[in-house]
């Protein structure tokens, strides 16, 4: 089935993909060449905010359409899960839980951020402009903030739980999704630049990184030691075991979720009722479990390389949704969710110097709140692929914490709007 955009120069997502192949394939050679300048370059800029800024310019510039193309939601659906799976598939569990408690308290730490950072923001702006975060009723801006809360503490599924609760028009929610998508982009291409000043930031932070360095190498001497040249069999299980465990997770997924809205409906506030948690949940627990099994010796053949892949295309839809321009059509409301945003990154800046918390825990403690389970492995892996499980393990406990935390946001920003 061809799927065509009439608003974009190639309206075709055969040949948008295409393109974004083109450019991850472009992205990935020059990173390794021995060119001087290119050697420079990328010691400046991280190959991954690329393969994530480039396609938003593709959108931005109108030569494709990112808002309605299907391929994130293929990428994410799909892709994501299998990545997760191969990427998990050798991890050593002991290594990951020493890594301590500094990821979990960086991880509430970014929750608290978002939950006081709503109502500051709204009493900042109001103090210059009370008109831009006014509204009445429906069209009251604080509602529409909950969304935003919703989504920047779970995901999606908690950003669609605040829609129902408070109640925004829809002309004000579609604004709203506007600014969560782009203010948490933005957010994520500084996270990313971060990750090549990972060691500066460290001695800033005076943090001791000695435990994530030590899983990483411990992940790759299994690698190295497991290395075999890949069969055509050997890519042909890697891709059963990724692919077939994401199938599996969606069988179960579709039988899970109605019965939970039948029988058990209060759930739904623990994002119980959406299949993308569930997917997430099924395919990050069998690749742990199949962790403990002979599959794990896989790796050898490239299964965290084929994970890999599979999240660099996801990282390409994500950007790819980025339409720079829009953030003129209501740049009041984006100083709004810059300030928002702001006050999540300073707290996050504190603590990490108080408790000299890596800068990993840093930005996988934040993007698994602002951008959930399709974001955190993302940023987790930037600095590993061994390491996408961590930020997994946090972004469901954001899952769970969403919707409690975004309702008592919008009940303080209420209180507070003017």
């Amino acid at each position: 089935m061809q799927i065509k955009h009439a608003s974009a120069l190639i309206q075709n997502d055969a040949v948008t993909l295409g393109l974004l192949l083109l450019l991850l394939a472009g992205i990935f050679y020059t990173s390794n060449s021995k060119n001087p300048i290119f050697k420079k370059f990328y010691s400046v800029i991280p190959m991954l905010l690329l393969c994530y800024f480039l396609p938003s310019l593709l959108t931005t510039f109108g030569i494709v359409d990112g808002e309605n193309s299907q391929l994130y939601f293929v990428a994410s659906r799909y892709l994501l899960p299998a990545s997760l799976v191969l990427l998990t598939l050798s991890i050593d569990l002991k290594e990951v839980f020493k890594l301590g408690s500094k990821a979990l308290i960086m991880f509430v730490t970014g929750t608290f951020g978002v939950i006081i950072g709503g109502p500051l923001a709204i009493l900042i702006t109001s103090a210059i402009n009370p008109d831009l975060i006014g509204g009445a009723g429906p069209d009251a801006v604080w509602r529409g903030m909950t969304t935003i809360a919703g989504s920047w503490i779970g995901g999606g599924a908690n950003q669609a739980a605040m829609y129902e609760i408070f109640e925004p028009s829809d002309r004000l929610y579609s604004i709203m999704i506007t600014v969560d998508v782009l203010v948490a982009e933005v957010w994520m291409a500084i996270l990313l630049i971060g990750v090549g000043k990972a060691k500066q930031i460290d001695k800033f932070f005076k943090a001791d990184a000695s435990s994530v360095e030590h899983l990483q190498k411990k992940m790759h001497d299994f690698s190295l030691k497991t290395a075999r040249i890949p069969s055509t069999t050997d890519l042909m299980v890697i891709l059963a075991i990724g692919l077939g465990i994401t199938g599996f997770a969606h069988f179960v997924a579709d039988a899970i979720v109605p019965y939970i809205e039948i029988h058990a409906p209060s759930l739904n506030k623990f994002s119980l009722t959406s299949r993308f948690f569930w997917l997430i949940i099924l395919s990050t627990t069998i690749g742990i479990g199949l962790s403990f099994t002979k599959l794990r010796n896989y790796e050898g053949a490239g299964a965290s390389k084929i994970g890999t892949i599979f999240i660099y295309v996801l990282v390409a839809t994500i950007g790819m949704k980025m339409d720079i321009t829009k953030i003129f059509d209501n740049i009041g409301l984006f100083a709004v969710g810059g300030i928002w945003m702001l006050i999540h990154v300073v707290l996050l800046l504190i603590v990490g110097k108080m408790i000299r918390a890596p800068y990993f825990f840093l930005a996988v403690g934040s993007k698994a709140n602002i951008g959930g389970a399709a974001s955190a492995p993302v940023v987790a892996a930037a600095f590993h692929p061994s390491l996408a499980p961590v930020g997994v393990l946090l972004a469901v406990l954001g899952y769970a914490m969403g919707t409690y935390g975004a309702w008592m946001c919008g009940l303080i920003m209420q209180a507070v709007a003017p």
